[in-house]
């Protein structure tokens, strides 16, 4: 039996607000890294075999004409908070797919491998809502809602909490530890590296993590 695909939403910040945690170490490489680790992270999604398309929400032209590039359908982004961009992102994918299941990804998932990603949407499946916590289990890096089932994201700050009062399955998965490696600190790069990041983030990190 075929599994049913998913339309992925991505919200990226604009450029000047983007890995503010990391300034101090990137300095002016920040928002060239910004634009890599989106890059990477949605080129991965695009790449999953249960993902049919990504829906890049943001309002910054930089990273709206590189992440169309590679495929991402983009929208403009409100901006009126992270989880009001998530909306109308999931709101433009049910427009171009009803019947698909619709997730959220943190734009900042470096090394994203699409098996992992695969393993996390297939298991979602199971469940009306759903989320996976970040690498600290404090955040969130996916939240995901079966076709025809409201999407209500609650990332910023201690989300796991928020996305398990709000009734949303926290999916324990073995082995996916790309899909929890969001990037906010350069010890998180660091991790992330050891992973294996993605091309473009690859390319920029000699600038940032110099031995």
């Amino acid at each position: 039996m075929q599994l049913p695909r998913w339309s992925i939403v991505v919200p990226v910040k604009t450029l000047i607000r983007a890995k503010t945690r990391l300034a101090g170490a990137a300095g002016p490489y920040r928002a060239d890294l910004a634009v890599a680790v989106a890059s990477d992270t949605v080129s991965a999604a695009l790449t999953c075999a249960l993902v049919a398309r990504v829906v890049v929400v943001t309002a910054d032209p930089v990273p709206a004409e590189r992440l169309a590039a590679l495929g991402a359908h983009v929208v403009d982004d409100p901006d009126t908070g992270l989880n009001a961009a998530l909306r109308v992102g999931a709101a433009e994918a049910v427009r171009l797919a009803p019947g698909d299941a619709v997730g959220a990804l943190q734009a900042d998932l470096p090394a994203l491998r699409p098996q992992e990603l695969e393993r996390v949407l297939a298991a979602a499946l199971d469940f009306d809502e759903s989320f996976v916590p970040d690498a600290t289990e404090v955040g969130t890096t996916f939240y995901g809602v079966r076709p025809g089932v409201a999407f209500q994201p609650r990332f910023g700050g201690e989300s796991r909490a928020r996305h398990l009062s709000g009734g949303a399955k926290e999916l324990t998965l073995e082995g996916i530890p790309s899909v929890r490696r969001d990037v906010d600190t350069i010890e998180d790069l660091r991790q992330a590296q050891a992973l294996g990041l993605g091309p473009a983030t690859t390319k920029i990190t000699p600038h940032i993590l110099r031995p």
